[in-house]
């Protein structure tokens, strides 16, 4: 199901709005049985844009939220702490982690920071109420089984992002392999009819140019 700014747009793309994300990370499980464990929240079904659908916490980015990457990293603690009810320490690391642009055919469009993040020891999401419904904590791998069962409802750079994740068995594994790394902005493009069509990413043979 789709919300109201999820219509397709077939005129001129609109500018994406300044958005961020943080992929919150922890260490499930007890002893040796502990595996990489990530938040998602899942967003209410009167909502204009994704309706329904399992998230990681993020907003748009404020005017007051600074400049340059320190602005995404502002709105990402802050939408985090209004969603999930779950303050990071000022001195938390913040490692970007992905870039993600809304297709130009979505009528609302965002270009989204995405950063990783460790969760504070003993610190349960609570939802919201308003923008989010639900919480809960799933190793990758699951929440992608779970998607594919038809259990949950994940966006398409969501997907992505943990299948990325899931080739890495602790938190911290995460956080080593992409601290530094360098994170190119990723524009998914819908091609073929509107009847058929799919998703491609740069890097595909038959991205258009």
């Amino acid at each position: 199901m789709r919300g109201p700014a999820e219509a397709p747009n077939l005129g001129e793309p609109s500018e994406p709005r300044p958005a961020a994300s943080v992929v919150l990370l922890r260490r499930g499980g007890k002893h040796s049985d502990r595996a990489l464990e990530v938040l998602l929240l899942k967003r209410t079904e009167e909502a204009r844009f994704m309706p329904g659908v399992w998230v990681f916490p993020g907003g748009s980015v404020d005017d007051g939220d600074g400049e340059d990457e320190a602005r995404f990293k502002a709105c990402a603690v802050r939408e985090l702490e209004e969603e999930a009810g779950i303050a990071l320490p000022a001195e938390e690391e913040l490692v970007l982690f992905s870039r993600w642009i809304t297709p130009e055919v979505v009528s609302r469009r965002f270009d989204a920071w995405f950063f990783l993040a460790l969760a504070p020891a003993h610190t349960p999401p609570k939802p919201d109420g308003v923008e989010t419904t639900d919480a809960a904590w799933f190793e990758p791998a699951r929440a992608l089984e779970a998607q594919t069962a038809g259990d949950l409802v994940l966006a398409f750079p969501t997907i992505k992002q943990l299948e990325l994740l899931s080739e890495f068995a602790t938190a911290n594994e995460a956080m080593t392999a992409h601290r530094n790394r360098p994170v190119d902005p990723i524009l998914p493009k819908v091609i073929g009819s509107q009847a058929e069509h799919r998703v491609v990413l740069p890097g595909d043979p038959d991205y258009p140019a």
